[in-house]
């Protein structure tokens, strides 16, 4: 066991809370580790609907603060990351057997004044008998709308966030499991184990941050030994991956019978994703998935809509993902807040900063309030600074994204486009580090297939912190959907032979 002495902070969890909190403090000045049981984003901030969105919905449920700040965050977060969030524009048919036209109006005028709209288009009407937008809707539905929100790349956001705190001096830990933290002597021992190797470390902090999501009354109770009388409510959300059956890259948001909201969302270029579900989960969040009967009722609110109806064998994949809602005492999961709420316990003058709730949109705020919160224990610190900060990659933000690809292009001019956008789109400026100095396409290694080369894999196991195959296939990119059963276990095999150890 080794003891590497004393941070200014120690965050739990590897989410996009924990990855946002510890970037905030880092860039502050403050000495910072982040510890995460398995890898980056590997949870529920992986496992989202991939929209940076003011919450249209939450509306009905009077959540005017909240929605505000997602609202202006989406601004804010689009100028920080072009890159991997970029603007879309959302369908919305209307139903008269569900919520009124004038409500429906209302909400999008909300929508469009509540947050300083500077960006992103308002809302317009459609004639979806007219419109193209309304050709693949069914000729029953004859209105609707059409207003804007922003998608991202959920767990890119998180690595990003995770990799600024890392180059402003924060040690980031993946598959490094808080066994323990103590109170001792006005400060907290924490023990860390590394789920690879087994070894054992421990550090001292003077506050701890439990950014646990589904896991943090765990936290609470089992690795800190303490209590609160807050509580999380984990609520399962569902999404359904299918091939794309409309044109043009608008998404659509329909109305189901509950009247729930569903996303149907333009995705990886030729497939849609579609979802999400809300059902209560009581289960461990290590285990969640998508049960048979929440692809039905994704199929079936499509079908409601749409001209060409989906059926089982349409679903190439789903996923599914535990969202740790701070319980407000609401009966419809639908209902619960998706605010979020803070827990300081100051006892024994070693805080213990705990974090109950968020969305993925408010992740920058949350993190920034997270700071503010626990200012009083570091005089020193720096101000609030990320509203203005970049992430990695984010360096062309005053750029046009088009613009900036035809810089690649000049750069690169052997590059296929589709390759030069795929990697435009995840890395941004950082691109030229991963391309280095290659004069083609040999030079950039060996082909596993689609768009995935040997040297972005190399680059993300020595720059972002994967350690296996699925890192790199399914969180760091989203090469699982466009390479083959045969190509996927080609790359693994290969990874595990030639990187594992560098890993």
């Amino acid at each position: 066991m080794t003891d590497t002495g004393m941070v200014d902070i120690f965050v739990i969890g590897g989410g996009i809370n924990g990855a946002g909190i510890a970037r905030d403090a880092a860039g502050r000045g403050l000495s910072v580790i982040l510890c995460e049981k398995d890898d980056l984003a590997q949870g529920t901030s992986s496992r989202s609907g991939k929209l940076v969105h003011g919450g249209l919905r939450y509306l009905e449920y009077y959540e005017f603060r909240l929605v505000r700040e997602a609202l202006i965050e989406r601004e804010v977060l689009l100028n920080s990351a072009s890159h991997i969030i970029w603007p879309m524009r959302f369908v919305l048919p209307h139903s008269p057997q569900d919520r009124p036209a004038w409500l429906v109006r209302l909400g999008l005028f909300l929508y469009d004044h509540l947050g300083g709209r500077k960006k992103l288009p308002g809302t317009r009407s459609l004639d979806l008998t007219r419109d193209p937008e309304g050709a693949p809707i069914m000729d029953q539905y004859t209105r609707g709308f059409e207003y804007s929100d922003c998608w991202v790349d959920d767990a890119r956001l998180v690595v990003l966030n995770a990799l600024d705190a890392a180059e402003k001096g924060a040690r980031v830990l993946t598959r490094t499991a808080c066994t323990s933290a103590r109170r001792e002597n006005g400060a907290w021992t924490v023990t860390m184990r590394n789920t690879v190797t087994g070894a054992v470390e421990t550090v001292r902090a003077k506050v701890l941050v439990n950014a646990g999501g589904p896991w943090v009354s765990d936290i609470v109770g089992r690795v800190a030994g303490s209590n609160s009388s807050r509580k999380v409510r984990l609520v399962k959300g569902s999404h359904i991956i299918v091939p794309k059956f409309w044109e043009g890259q608008q998404a659509y948001l329909v109305q189901n019978h509950d009247k729930r909201v569903i996303f149907i969302n333009p995705y990886e270029g030729d497939k849609a994703l579609i979802g999400t579900t809300d059902i209560p989960y009581e289960g461990r969040a290590e285990d969640v998935s998508a049960d048979e009967t929440e692809i039905d009722y994704l199929i079936a609110a499509v079908n409601r809509y749409f001209k060409q109806k989906l059926c089982r064998s349409d679903v190439i994949t789903s996923f599914s993902g535990v969202r740790p809602l701070f319980d407000d005492g609401k009966g419809n999961p639908s209902a619960v807040t998706r605010d979020y709420v803070f827990d300081l316990d100051e006892t024994g003058g070693a805080p213990m900063l705990n974090v109950f709730g968020g969305k993925i949109t408010t992740f920058r705020k949350l993190s920034e309030h997270a700071l503010q919160k626990i200012a009083g224990f570091f005089p020193k610190m720096g101000g609030d600074w990320t509203r203005e900060g970049v992430l990695p990659g984010g360096e062309i933000k005053d750029a046009d994204f088009v613009a900036y690809t035809d810089r690649l292009r000049g750069l690169y001019p052997w590059m296929p486009r589709q390759l030069l956008m795929h990697y435009g789109r995840l890395y941004g400026a950082r691109t030229e580090k991963l391309v280095g100095a290659a004069k083609g396409l040999e030079a950039l290694g060996r082909h596993f297939g689609g768009e995935l080369y040997e040297a972005e894999a190399r680059y993300l196991v020595a720059t972002e912190w994967a350690q296996t195959a699925e890192d790199v296939l399914t969180r760091r990119t989203k090469h699982y959907l466009h390479l083959t059963d045969a190509e996927k276990a080609a790359f693994t095999s290969w990874f595990e032979t030639e990187l594992a150890a560098a890993a």
